[in-house]
């Protein structure tokens, strides 16, 4: 596939920049930005057979689009990873018709795919204490127990993401009441940490046979470098073999499980949203659908009209 033109290029990393700079946007987001509208560019390219400026963008129509998205599916890309794709292109087209001052609202009006979204799968109550007991036991070493419990504490007693827990260092321990977390897009949030946590946390560090110091790991693999996520997924696998949980009990599965109690229970939906770190309510409100699904399996299984 043809490069962007050189005027192409230098938009596009002026576009970067400024997302970099205005969102604070994580260097995975911008990897993802740049892949999807360098890929749209360079189809541009190929599609007209010629270098094409930034001028040429503002009389795209909706055929190109239309074009563009075809290629795509053709090429395997799901629905799902196109209305990303075609997210990022309009963002990036937004940016540069404001910058440029030319109208791109037949650009923006392409409508994304419709696709199914996945729910999250998260575990019962009992299964994801289960879960925590189950890693608890079945390490050889008994700081590898504790540690592994502490871990997936963290993750279904506040909402932690594994890469969150596992970017503790030693100067968080004793762990507070309430925690601040740096989490995606280097945004912060602060999270409660229930005596569950404080407990195990302890009781792992306790054990631990390498030192709790500020700027090291809180969280060491056994041959004392920072803890690999795959340790916990592997201690997953293996708990989950035990207790007979599907494939779907997974390290994320556990902060799904915690945001889903926490609605089963009455908790807010914009408090759940603060405790997990989304930017958007609406990656929040997919909980609503899986406390729904949940209680259509309930009357599906119980009513006798069902």
């Amino acid at each position: 596939m043809a490069a962007p033109s050189e005027g192409l290029q230098a938009a596009l990393a002026e576009w970067l920049t400024h997302l970099r700079g205005l969102r604070d946007a994580s260097d995975h987001t911008l990897t993802a930005y740049q892949r999807d509208v360098a890929g749209f560019l360079g189809f541009l390219q190929n599609h007209h057979g010629e270098s094409l400026g930034t001028a040429r963008i503002a009389s795209l129509g909706p055929s190109e689009m239309r074009a563009w998205m075809a290629h795509e599916r053709t090429r395997g890309l799901s629905a799902r990873s196109l209305a990303r794709a075609l997210s990022s292109v309009k963002s990036f087209i937004r940016w540069l018709a404001d910058r440029d001052g030319f109208d791109a609202s037949h650009i923006l009006s392409a409508r994304s795919p419709k696709y199914q979204r996945k729910l999250p799968r998260p575990l019962s109550e009992t299964a994801a204490v289960d879960m925590i007991d189950q890693v608890d036991t079945q390490a050889m070493e008994p700081w590898i127990a504790a540690r592994d419990a502490a871990v997936l504490t963290l993750l279904y007693g506040c909402g932690l993401r594994i890469s969150e827990a596992l970017g503790l260092t030693g100067e968080a321990h004793p762990l507070p009441e309430v925690m601040r977390i740096r989490g995606k897009g280097d945004k912060e949030r602060l999270v409660p940490v229930v005596p569950a946590a404080r407990e195990a946390v302890a009781e792992y560090v306790r054990l631990c046979p390498y030192p709790c110091e500020s700027g090291a790991p809180l969280f060491y693999g056994a041959r004392g470098k920072a803890l690999n996520p795959r340790m916990i997924s592997k201690a997953m696998e293996r708990a989950r073999m035990s207790l007979g949980l599907p494939s779907t009990a997974t390290p994320h599965a556990m902060r799904h499980s915690f945001a889903t109690h926490l609605l089963a229970a009455g908790g807010d939906l914009r408090a759940i949203q603060e405790l997990l770190g989304h930017a958007s309510l609406g990656t929040t409100q997919i909980y609503t659908a899986v406390d729904a699904a949940r209680l259509m399996e309930i009357y599906d299984r119980a009513h006798p009209r069902a």
